[in-house]
């Protein structure tokens, strides 16, 4: 694929870092991301034609699966360039079984387009998204799309924003009719009305004074936009009370501050699909959202002195970056994505795995237009790049100049709470099943695999049944590997409710050397979803030092295997309190063999408890439908949170155990004549009650 005129010049000039936007599209399942992306990658040039979603056309949809079923499973990175500005995209998925993509990107990334449905506003998967922003501080930008369908309403979704979130919202647009009506956009910040020409997709518009019939509207809306902007600028302000005309180019400084504190988000309105307002999204892009110099620098831990360090977003630092996802390439084997927060790095250049602390070269460096790749020689400081050649690089993992290193924060994922058993069909599958599902792993932090001790099975776990789905039929169709899965099983887990002190002691001498390990061992419930704790409280050398990190793993090992029914236990904080050692007979092996026996023990006497997965579920259905909804979620141990109206029929909110999901989709297509939709994703653990026990066997 060749290169634009301003990609080469682009890439030959390593370019101004304050004309440098990494930035990400996120929304809920179906808000347009894709459609946007594909508008974006046209109206920039990087694209000759327009993608659609239906037509399994999409640029950024690139997997067989995605052309398929019309949805985003993988994130695809892009770069394209708008008023002199290089803009490196991120394209996440909606859906909730694929939230890892969203997580990891959100990480990288300096800032982030939120996508909402202008019927539907703000969906669940919409305030999962928001939240991982929030965790990690991105600026944002809300773009209030598909203004043109039956229901839509500005106002409402407004509405929504404000209810939902805490952001400050300010809309800087607003449209001029809704619907089919919907035919322009008023810009609040200059005052003028664009109409946008169907004929050539939108490539060409009109820029004229606003019509009568919408001045006072915006006249209106202007006074209450910039009320909101002067609260963050003093000078602004002053002029505001004064009744004095706010310059333009201070609204604009005023507004893209604010965003970059995430204290404001800037709101735009459009119909990616018809074409409408995503040029003024790109203008947005440009002059709100942050370049890598208008954020702090990058901290980390120097893993050679323990203390913090900050690199500065320069090609004079030293080299610094983090993964955040690996890919099967069938071209180039296995691909590394990064994110470089300062220094250059050039191919065939040596750099620093932090984690691993191993070496590691690059051989090629790529830059990723979704599955396509265009080769460089270097890249630097703010720059999102995949390299070939890493080997020992997983998701997470620190990349630094090893005279300099620096370790930066981990990427933290959610338990998968879905697992299926999976076996090879054939001798030949079998050979090769393990190194598959290694590579799917080593992509997916949320992919879990295991050996099951008992009956020797290999047990695959992920976010859904739709992520599992996906994995399976990758296996089939990249590499032709051959499989039977097992139904759908829940990811149960296990922990105790009391307090307890129990011993651990594991004695053998019987002639010669033997082992002695003693300890006692106090064991409590820990809240929030702290999955495990340790402390010690050993002193006057009862037990030496050296041995209080084997008690530690052995009661960690232990907790793989609950009491109740073998599933991996959590919440649990574990303190030494006491013990003996044997000056010749204690070693590591004896004090982790004593620390799992004491939680053995412990757990037994601590009330233990089954915990269940339970899944947020938002079903979205005709008015008509709504008792035999109900009353089918009831039958499945569900808690109705309640029922509320919206544009294109009513929304169910449940709480529902995940065991009882399984199959949903075909219960709920038959009840509702495939008039309904739902969406679900984690909520928490909670008990499993004592009835469900007795069915299970367990009580």
């Amino acid at each position: 694929m060749e290169a634009s005129s301003a990609e080469i010049f682009c890439l030959e000039e390593i370019m101004d870092l304050t004309k440098l936007r990494n930035i990400g599209i996120m929304a809920h399942i179906d808000a347009g991301k894709t459609t946007t992306t594909e508008r974006i990658l046209f109206y920039t040039g990087k694209t000759h034609r327009i993608g659609e979603v239906d037509d399994g056309a999409a640029t950024m949809d690139w997997m067989e699966q995605e052309k398929e079923r019309g949805i985003t499973i993988t994130s695809a990175a892009t770069t394209c360039y708008w008023q002199e500005h290089q803009i490196n995209i991120i394209d996440t998925p909606g859906h909730v079984d694929f939230t890892v993509e969203v997580e990891r990107s959100l990480r990288v990334l300096d800032g982030a387009v939120a996508i909402f449905c202008g019927v539907g506003g703000v969906e669940p998967q919409s305030e999962t998204v928001w939240r991982q922003a929030d965790r990690y501080k991105v600026p944002r930008i809300a773009y209030i799309n598909k203004l043109d369908r039956v229901g839509a309403s500005f106002e409402r979704v407004l509405d929504d924003l404000d209810k939902r979130f805490t952001s400050n919202f300010i809309p800087t647009q607003f449209p001029d009719g809704e619907g089919d009506q919907f035919c322009g956009i008023v810009d609040l910040i200059n005052m003028k009305y664009r109409l946008y020409h169907e004929e050539d997709q939108g490539l060409t518009f009109t820029e004229r004074e606003i019509p009568e019939t919408l001045r006072e509207e915006a006249k209106s809306r202007r006074e209450k936009m910039l009320e909101s902007i002067s609260e963050y600028d003093d000078q602004l302000l002053e002029m505001f009370l004064n009744d004095q005309e706010l310059p333009v180019t201070g609204i604009f400084k005023a507004l893209r501050q604010a965003t970059i504190d995430c204290k404001v988000t800037p709101v735009l309105c459009g119909s990616s699909l018809k074409n409408k307002g995503v040029q003024k999204l790109l203008d947005a892009i440009v002059d709100f959202l942050p370049s890598p110099l208008d954020l702090p620098p990058i901290t980390g831990i120097n893993p050679k002195t323990g203390k913090q360090e900050a690199r500065q977003p320069r090609t004079d630092e030293p080299f610094s970056a983090l993964a955040y996802k690996i890919a099967s390439d069938p071209h180039v084997g296995s691909l590394t994505y990064f994110r470089i927060y300062s220094g250059t790095v050039k191919v065939g250049g040596r750099i620093h795995n932090v984690n691993h602390n191993r070496a590691e070269r690059i051989s090629r460096i790529l830059l990723m237009h979704a599955n396509r790749r265009r080769s460089l020689q270097e890249a630097g400081a703010g720059e999102i790049v995949a390299a070939v050649g890493l080997k020992d690089t997983t998701t997470g993992n620190t990349l630094a100049d090893a005279k300099h290193p620096i370790l930066l924060e981990m990427i933290s994922f959610p338990e998968p709470v879905v697992s299926v058993a999976i076996e090879p069909k054939t001798k030949a599958d079998q050979d090769k099943l393990s190194e598959v599902l290694k590579r799917l792993a080593d992509e997916d932090p949320t992919f879990k695999v295991e050996i099951n001790q008992e009956t020797g099975q290999t047990v695959i776990s992920g976010m859904g049944e739709l992520h599992l789905e996906i994995l399976v039929d990758r296996m089939l169709r990249e590499f032709k590997v051959h499989a039977n899965v097992g139904n759908p099983r829940v990811a149960y887990k296990e922990t105790i409710t009391k307090t307890v002190e129990a011993e651990g002691k594991f004695i053998r001498q019987t002639g010669g050397r033997g082992q002695y390990g003693h300890v006692v061992v106090r064991f409590e419930p820990l809240k929030n979803g702290t999955p495990f704790r340790f402390s010690s409280r050993i002193s006057g050398g009862t037990i030496p030092h050296e041995f209080i990190s084997a008690v530690e793993a052995g009661v960690k090992e232990a907790m793989t295997s609950g009491v109740i029914a073998g599933y991996p236990m959590t919440g649990i904080k574990a303190t030494l309190l006491d013990g003996s050692f044997h000056s010749v007979d204690s070693s590591d092996i004896a004090f982790r063999v004593a620390g799992s026996l004491a939680l053995r023990n412990g757990a037994r006497k601590a009330a233990p408890v089954l915990l269940e997965p339970v899944m947020d579920v938002e079903v979205i259905l005709p008015e008509g439908y709504v008792g035999v909804v109900i009353n089918d979620l009831q039958t499945r141990r569900a808690l109705i949170r309640g029922t509320s109206s919206r544009a294109d029929g009513s929304v169910i909110s449940a709480q529902a155990p995940l065991a009882e999901m399984f199959g949903y989709a075909t219960r709920l297509r038959n009840i509702t004549q495939g008039r309904a939709t739902y969406t679900m994703e984690f909520a928490d653990y909670v008990t499993v009650p004592d009835k469900i026990l007795e069915k299970m066997k367990l009580r």
